[in-house]
């Protein structure tokens, strides 16, 4: 199974996936999956991943409206992590990122929609 796979099986943030394309050679393979999350958002998965090479977008939105984007288009040079970044609310709002692999984009995926574990009381 690939570690994706592995991955998105294993996080409690993710509800369901769906494998859009794969495409496999001797020494590549490319990948698109359609997460469904628990809060009823959306992680949108494209890596193509060879011995020379390693391309990702990992586009993360609610209600069709961007919550992140990490990717690796190298087009924003001017960023401390060129080429990695990531669009932080907008297309416009760039910021540098050191989420490069699917494994780092479920971890703040999940720090920042927790499930919800039974309801609590405080009483304060």
């Amino acid at each position: 199974m690939l570690r994706e796979l592995e991955l998105l099986e294993n996080s409690p943030a993710v509800k369901s996936y769906e494998i859009l394309d794969y495409k496999e050679g001797e020494s590549f393979y490319f990948l698109k999956i359609r997460a469904e999350l628990i809060d009823g958002s959306v992680l949108y998965i494209r890596e193509f991943v060879s011995e020379e090479e390693y391309n990702y977008s990992f586009q993360w939105q609610k209600d069709g409206k961007l919550i992140v984007r990490w990717d690796n288009a190298p087009h924003h040079r001017d960023i401390e992590t060129f080429p990695h970044h990531k669009h932080v609310g907008s297309q416009d709002n760039i910021q540098p990122s050191r989420e490069i692999s699917l494994e780092d984009v479920l971890r703040v995926i999940e720090e920042k929609i927790k499930p919800s574990s039974s309801t609590s009381t405080r009483l304060c």
